[in-house]
């Protein structure tokens, strides 16, 4: 008699990846660094009125403050002849920007005093840094200047024509 040997199913001994670890590890990681990362509160509550696509038909009554922001990180006011150089102060990364802090309160309550919205127009070069156009914003915030349009120079340059 012929002995018959029963093949037994080879899918049945193959060792079996288990993924809850995995998962377990993911969200830890998740939670770490939801719990280290620190986010700057003066950065996040910036309301800003950015105007809309569509030129607006009516003038504002008060010429807008114009403020350059430069490749170099220097902040100046006014273009032109009558440009003036914002930051004088440079102490690293965290600069504090007392001339740009006098001319906004000095624009902002001449704008109030004519029942007038202080507009203020920004210009960044390409080369800026973001953190100075932040710090920027953030002065803005701290005057209570939310109408804020981001502008071209050449386009400045043609409407003074």
């Amino acid at each position: 008699m012929a002995r018959h040997r029963r093949v037994t199913n080879l899918e049945e001994d193959k060792p079996e990846l288990s993924i809850s670890p995995l998962i377990d590890i993911c969200f830890l990681l998740l939670i770490y660094f939801l719990v280290t990362t620190t986010i700057k509160q003066k950065e996040r509550d910036n309301s800003m009125a950015l105007p809309s696509a569509a030129p607006s038909e009516a003038q504002p009554d008060i010429q807008p403050f114009f403020i350059k922001v430069s490749s170099d990180g220097h902040i100046f006011a006014n273009v032109g002849a009558a440009q003036e150089l914002l930051d004088t102060e440079v102490q690293g990364a965290e600069r504090t920007l007392p001339l740009l802090d006098q001319r906004l309160e000095i624009y902002a309550a001449a704008a109030k005093a004519g029942s007038n919205k202080p507009l203020v127009q920004v210009y960044v070069e390409a080369e800026a840094e973001q953190q100075r156009v932040s710090d920027v914003l953030n002065h803005l915030a701290k005057h209570d200047i939310t109408t804020v349009t981001f502008t071209d120079l050449v386009a400045q340059d043609e409407q003074n024509k």
